[in-house]
């Protein structure tokens, strides 16, 4: 089977998809690939609540698995390098889409929005332990006001990691993804998508050693 590529991934790479909720961006890349072997792909929610949350998900993840995807719950993406699944893996893709840490208040509040910073810059660090030499971390977010008060590419920055891209968002672009909300009594229910961005972080390229 040769390689296949949807957007800015391939079959070939070893991909982490994390924060999936309903699990549809998973099975949207598994079904391109024709396989998911070289897929893990995780929720923060335990099994059982996904289930209570997001209709047709049972059946989602079944094709996942039949596909050869790792399936995981309860992963946190501030500790998830130190999974027992996951410690020793290291992947050509790291990705989180519309990452949101759930509500306290309205978007645009700065303690909303600090909170969610802690999220992405959690994840970051997390997803940096956990790359390949010339791995990438990804975040597909919103850009306009108030999301772009969360600075993500300085937060990317900051644990050490540089921006690639910033490349537009379509989600049409991923047949059968179908974005869901995280928390609330509507969870089950999309969420207008607007203008995003897809921004793509790596490590710093190793610098080359003069000797004195």
């Amino acid at each position: 089977m040769g390689e296949k590529t949807i957007m800015h991934y391939s079959s070939s790479q070893k991909i982490l998809l994390v924060g999936e909720g309903n699990f549809s961006f998973a099975a949207c890349l598994a079904k391109e690939f024709g396989s998911a072997v070289k897929m893990v792909a995780t929720s923060f929610d335990p099994e059982e609540s996904l289930m209570q949350k997001y209709s047709n998900v049972t059946s989602t993840l079944n094709e996942l698995k039949g596909r050869g995807c790792t399936v995981l719950h309860e992963v946190d993406v501030h500790t998830m390098s130190q999974h027992p699944q996951l410690t020793n893996r290291r992947f050509d893709r790291i990705v989180f889409n519309f990452p949101h840490a759930g509500f306290i208040s309205m978007e645009h509040n700065k303690i909303q929005i600090k909170l969610h910073q802690d999220l992405v810059k959690g994840y970051f660090t997390s997803a940096r332990e956990m790359l390949t030499g010339s791995g990438e971390v990804h975040v597909t977010h919103k850009t306009t006001h108030p999301f772009s008060k969360w600075n993500i590419v300085k937060l990317a920055e900051e644990v050490g990691l540089f921006l690639v891209e910033e490349a537009q968002f379509t989600r049409a672009d991923y047949p059968g993804y179908i974005n869901k909300k995280g928390s609330g009594r509507k969870c089950n229910r999309t969420f207008r998508v607007g203008q995003c961005s897809t921004y793509k972080f790596a490590k710093p390229p190793l610098q080359p050693y003069f000797p004195s």
